[in-house]
Parts: structure tokens; sequence; C-alpha cells
């Protein structure tokens, strides 16, 4: 019995680290941001900064470790057995919820899943205890439970994302308002003060979080720190403005960069003092209470009670500083830390661009509402105060340069990272301060949403789709609340009917989820560094325009006919399953070609004056490339659906022609490939493949008749009519913009624009 405990431990330590990865990769969004957002350093330095930041505050976290232990539940009402039921099934639903919100790029916090994890899997095993009891009822579930801290983490998740996300927009705003967006010349003569005041907040702190849980600091020291604490904070300010001050008068130090790493530093040193807790907590009082256990040999693993968990404990400094290298290393190599943390700094990107979520309802809604409240305010105030408060508010103009890259420009401004960073500390101090549970991540996250916000950076034309962003983040963190309490309770349920079966198979389960969402993982990285996107460096060539696109426009016009031929075979054979990968493959066709048309504004940003002669040209050859996608997303998409509704088969006459039209579209396809690739505009050429087009198009309009006389003649159903007809329209359609295309692409690498506008006129008249 002995041995099968100390496998659950070691099950448990295997678990700790693989929770550290996965719970890095969620939280080091927390702490990375504001300085990846803003450029404030090189990356490896920034990187650096919040690793010495995390090793430090990993040696600070010893005090953090009693939530596990006692934080949620009362360990005196429960048998070793059961302590260790609980633990296994906290680790296994921390993992697989982690890994699954690092998947989908989504920041979520850490010390809610592990404390409703705890929540659920205690719940579980004192329901076990009550029913299994004569004299108890549910009612007696708060002896077991400590449901006033529950109750408490859930009160401090409402109002930190309230409070996070109005402190950030105040605050901005008036910072902004101060110092708008031309600051330079402002910084140096108030710089001094903004950062004494910012570096004061942030030391206060590091004093507030790093001492409390410090295994190297006396309670004396403590109590003095709090007795202190307004003098520490006023001398802290004037020694840091003097000192800042008289760097930028000798040195021309950057102020703001300097607000920047510490904040990073910081963050980085709470995160590992606050939230180590989330990852390695449990196990290391799943060992305690294994030591405890083997200290009383013979002794039955259902007749000791844990009263022992209750105890103040040190935790070992070695075991934390193993835990913050293994931290160190995940923050350098998890490429899924990078996913989450371009979700938040896509929301709080002052650029446009392609965004990541869609529009939602609520959104729409709430944009509009908003809009409303905006333009009663501007008839209500003074026009001059209104004019003074744009001007603040005012952008400097862009310079665009063709061959900057789009990704080398911040997606905010040092000053918008300093009021994160600041703010975000002053909020987490005050909370730790009075001793209540907030989530770092909660807070920085609402914190950046409101300084983007009040910073202007959700514009009409990006609004409802950052909002509908941050709405589906904070959807994301009550579903982790309830997701991660349903899957412990679910888990410690079968480990206390099954045992080891119950443990191991739950292991597979939780390796086969790890390993399949790094592949999905995988993937999605791989198919995002294929896409052709305006912010490559490798598009810029002549005219500001890249051999890219051409190779782009040559790849999705060799999909199409293979495509073609797949939905003609799968239509003729009834094959739905060929057909459901047919319309998916159309569906992201029609994507691809959406992203491009997207692109457009970047693209013609980029070209050099002497080159604007051929953004038209471009322009149109984007137009066709997304019409020709939609046909096929035309012709896919009712196929699939003809056959999963089980209508009756094509007949043979129309097998042998559809097979006949995909025969000459793919020869026309071939010969249009050639000379994209070829660059082989040669008027005999582009009349070959005007020849073949239009063969095609006879092929289309004779067929188009046959079909007809079938439906005269009683042999088709109505079904199949419109479904053969719209195969035919749609085929017709991008035949057309395919010969369209290939005159554009002529049109777009010609060098005479005179001629070339003329060509287009003939063609036009042609057509």
């Amino acid at each position: 019995m002995e041995n099968f405990y100390l496998l659950i431990v070691v099950v448990l330590f295997a678990l700790a680290i693989s929770d550290l990865i996965v719970g890095v990769s969620n939280d080091a969004v927390n702490f990375l941001n504001s300085a990846f957002g803003s450029m404030a350093a090189p990356r490896w330095a920034i990187m650096i900064i919040a690793s010495i930041g995390i090793l430090i505050g990993a040696t600070f976290s010893s005090g953090m470790m009693e939530v596990a232990r006692k934080g949620i539940f009362h360990p005196d009402q429960f048998y070793f057995a059961e302590i260790m039921i609980i633990f296994i099934a906290v680790m296994l639903t921390d993992i697989i919820l982690l890994d699954f919100y690092n998947t989908i790029g989504l920041p979520t916090s850490t010390t809610v899943s592990i404390v409703f994890e705890l929540l659920g899997a205690a719940v579980a095993v004192a329901v076990v205890k009550i029913m299994n009891s004569s004299d108890q009822t549910l009612l007696d579930l708060g002896n077991y439970i400590n449901s006033a801290k529950a109750l408490a983490i859930i009160t401090g998740i409402l109002l930190s994302v309230v409070i996070a996300f109005l402190s950030g927009s105040l605050v901005q705003w008036v910072t902004r308002l101060i110092f708008t967006y031309k600051y330079e010349k402002k910084f140096k003569y108030f710089g001094a003060i903004f950062g004494g005041f910012a570096i004061t907040a942030i030391t206060y702190f590091i004093l507030i979080k790093g001492a409390k849980g410090s295994s190297f600091i006396t309670k004396e020291t403590l109590t003095w720190i709090k007795s202190n604490t307004l003098t520490i904070i006023a001398v802290s300010f004037v020694g840091w403005t003097i000192l800042l001050q008289a760097l930028v008068w000798f040195v021309r130090l950057n102020i703001l960069k300097v607000i920047v790493l510490v904040g990073t530093f910081a963050l980085a040193m709470a995160f590992a003092g606050n939230d180590l807790v989330n990852f390695i907590g449990v196990p290391l009082a799943g060992f305690k209470s294994f030591q405890a256990f083997v200290a009383n040999p013979g002794t039955d693993p259902y007749g000791m009670t844990m009263g022992i968990l209750s105890q103040k404990v040190q935790t070992e400094t070695y075991l934390l500083i193993v835990a913050g290298v293994v931290m160190t290393v995940t923050l350098w190599f998890s490429k899924k830390a990078r996913t989450v943390t371009e979700t938040e700094i896509g929301l709080s990107s002052q650029n446009e661009g392609d965004e990541k979520f869609g529009s939602s309802f609520f959104a729409r809604l709430l944009v509009r509402r908003c809009l409303y409240i905006n333009c009663r305010l501007k008839n209500m105030m003074p026009a001059g105060v209104h004019q003074v408060i744009s001007n603040r508010f005012e952008k400097p103009a862009e310079v665009h340069t063709a061959g900057i890259d789009a990704k080398d420009k911040p997606a905010f401004d040092m000053i918008r990272a300093s009021v994160n960073l600041t703010v975000a500390s002053i909020l987490i101090s005050i909370g730790t301060s009075l001793k209540l549970p907030l989530s770092t991540t909660y807070v920085t996250f609402m914190v950046a949403m409101g300084t983007s916000l009040a910073d202007r950076a959700w514009g009409r034309d990006s609004a409802v789709y950052r909002i509908t962003g941050v709405l589906t983040v904070i959807g994301g963190w009550f579903f982790t609340a309830f997701s991660a309490f349903t899957a412990a309770f679910i888990f410690a349920n079968l480990i206390n009917w099954l045992d080891s079966f119950a443990i191991f198979g739950l292991l597979i389960i939780a390796v086969i989820f790890l390993v399949r969402s790094h592949v999905i993982h995988k993937k999605k990285s791989q198919a995002k560094g294929k896409e052709v996107t305006a912010d490559d460096d490798t598009i810029i060539i002549k005219g500001g325009i890249s051999e890219q696109i051409t190779f782009a426009v040559t790849g999705i016009t060799e999909k199409i006919p293979n495509l073609f031929g797949k939905i003609i075979n799968g239509l003729a054979f009834e094959e739905r399953s060929k057909l459901k990968v047919c319309n998916k493959k159309a569906s992201k066709l029609d994507i691809e070609a959406k992203q491009m048309k997207h692109q457009i504004p970047a693209m013609m940003k980029k070209l050099t004056e002497d080159s604007i002669s051929t953004g038209p040209f471009y322009v149109q050859l984007i137009d066709y490339l997304r019409e020709m996608a939609h046909s096929m997303s035309f012709i896919a998409g009712p196929a699939f659906e003809y056959v999963d509704n089980n209508h009756k088969t094509l007949i043979k006459e129309q097998v042998h022609e559809l097979n006949t039209i995909q025969t000459s579209l793919d020869d026309f396809f071939r010969t249009i490939n050639r000379l994209l690739k070829e660059n082989n505009y040669d008027t005999a050429e582009i009349q070959k493949a005007i020849s073949k087009q239009k063969d095609l198009l006879v092929l289309l309009g004779k067929f188009r008749k046959e079909q007809i006389k079938r439906i005269k003649g009683d042999k088709v159903g109505t079904r199949n009519s419109v479904l053969y007809l719209g195969i035919l329209s749609e085929t017709k359609n991008l035949s057309l913009h395919a010969g369209n295309l290939l005159k554009a692409s002529r049109d777009f690498s010609g060098g005479n624009i005179e001629e070339l506008e003329s060509l287009m006129e003939e063609d036009k008249m042609n057509d």
C-alpha cells in the first residue's frame, strides 16, 4: 500500500513539471505584454529581466503554499487516502484545462483554475463521505469545505475585472491628456516626476508582494514595513524622482524604458511568488502528506486524518529554485506562450490589421450605444473644450516607407506600457495588503484593455472585434471556474471508485490531450507561417509589390482545378466524406483570398511614389482572385449539401458532362498557371488561353441546353436541376474571372501605363 502512494507522489511531481510548463505558457502574458507590445527593449533583454524576476520571485513563494493545503477545504476532516485522491484529481484536471486554453491562445487564471479544482475534488470526496455516513446530510458539507474562501475568490474576480478596467481607462486618459502622443519634449521637464511616481508604486508592489512570502525576511522587518508604509513611499518617490532627473540631464536616460523594464521585473517576480503555488503547491502538499503517513508505519490510509496540513510549513528553498528554473526555461522556449501573448497584444494594439475575433451581437449593440452616448456628450460639451481634448489625443501622422515591416512597429507606445504596469502593480498591491484574492491575470489583462480603450485604440473600424475578443476572454475566465470544478469533481469520483485503474486511465487521457493539442498548435503555427501577409519582408520588390504575390496567386489557381475535379468525383460516386473535405478546403480557399483582399490597403501604403500606377492593377487582380474563390465555395457547398441530404444521384449523362467540363477546365487553368509562373504575356500565348476559355464556355452553354431538355422531359428532379445548373453557372463565372485574372496580371506586369490603360479598356469592350 505504501508503494502505491509513493507512486502517486511520483506522478504528482511529474504532473507538477508539466503543469509548470503549461502554466507559464499561459501566465507569461501577465508580465511580458507591456514590454513586448511597446518594444521597450530587444526581446532577449526583456526575457532576461523577466527570467531574473521569476527566479527571485520563486524563492518568495513559500508562504503562499498554504493555499493548496488548507485554503479551500479543511484537511483535518479528510483521511490520507482521500487527500491523495483530491490532489491527483486536481493536477490531472489542471494540466488538461490550462493546455486547452494555451492551444486556443486565450489567457486564463491559473489561480481560479487551481482553486475551483481543489473545490470540485474536495466536494466530490466530501459527498462520498457524507453518503457513506448514517448521521450526516449534504447540509454538513460546510464542515468539509471552506465556503467563505471560495465566495471571497468569486467576489474578488468580479471586483477585479471591473475595477482594473475602469482604473486603467481613467489613468491612461489623464496621462494621455497631459503628455499627448508627442510626449518627448514634456518628458524633459515632467518625466522624472511621472517616473518617480511609477517606480515608487512598483517598488512598493515588490515590497508588499515579495516580502510577505519570502523566507529571508523576518517578522520584525515585515512589521516595520507595514508600520512605515507612508515613509517608504515618500522617500522612494523623492529619491527616484531626483535620481531619474539627474540621469536624464547627464546620460539622457529614457525614463519610460526604465519604468517598463522595472515593471516587467516586478510583475514577473510577483507571478512566480504568487502563482507558483498554483503549479507545485498541490504536489508539495501531497509530498508532506506522504511523509506524515510514512512516519506512522502500519497506519490505515483511511484512518489517518490530515490535520498536519493545517500547520504552517516552510517549503524547502531548493525545491522553489528548481521550480523557478523550469519556469524560466519554459518562458524562453514555449511557443504557446507567444500565442497567448499575441492575443492580448492584438486586442490592445493601436495599429489596424486583421482581427483575431469576429463580431458579436452584444459587441455591436455596445458600440452603437457608446457612439450614441459619445455623440450626446459632444453636444453637451463646449466646442472649445472638445477641440482641446481632441487635439491632445491626436496621433502624429505615420510615414509609410516601402520595405518597412508592420511587425517592426510597436503595438502601442511606452506611455501606455508604463501605465499598464504601474496601475496593475498598484491594484495588486492594494489587493494583497487588504488580503483580497486577486488574480494577476485578470488585473493585468483588464488594465491593458482599459488603457487601450482610453487611448482610442478601439476605433470604429476595430471596436466590435476588440470588444468581442475581450468578452470571449472574460467568458473563458468564468468557464474556467465551471469546467475546473466539474472536471475535478468527475475525476475525483472516478479515482475514488476505480483506484489505480482510473489514475492510469486519466494519465493516458492527459497525455493524449497534451500531444493532440501540441500537434494542433504546431499545425496552426505552420499554417500561419505560410500565409502571405503584407507584413512579410519578402513582399517588397519592383513597384513595392512582391514576387510572393504572384506565388500566392498561382498557388490558389493551382488548387482550383484539383479541387473542382474532386468535387465532381465525389458528387458522381456520392462520397459524402470526400465532399465534406472539399467543402472545408473551398472555405479555406475563400478565407485566403479574403485575407489577401484585406491586405490591399497595407500594400498600397508600401508603394513607392514612382510605382503607384501599378496599384489599380494589383487591386483588380486580387478582386478577380476573390471572385474565383467565391465561385468554388458556391460549387462545393451545394454539392456537399446535396449528397449529405441523400438526394438522388446524378444521372450518367450529367456525370459524363461534368467530367468533360472538368477536363476542359483543367486544361484552361494549366495554361493560365504556366503563363503566370513564366511571367509570359505574349499576345499569342494570351490568345491561346482565351481560346481555351471560349471552348469551355461553349461546353457550358451546350450542357445547359441539355439540362433544360432533361427538365422538359421529366428526366431529373427539381433539386437535381438546381444543383446542376448552379454548378454550370458558377463554373462559367470561374472561367470568366480566371481569364480576367490573367489579363490583370498582364497589365500589372506591363511597363507603359498609358498602353496598359488602353488594353484594359479594350478588354472591357471585348468582355
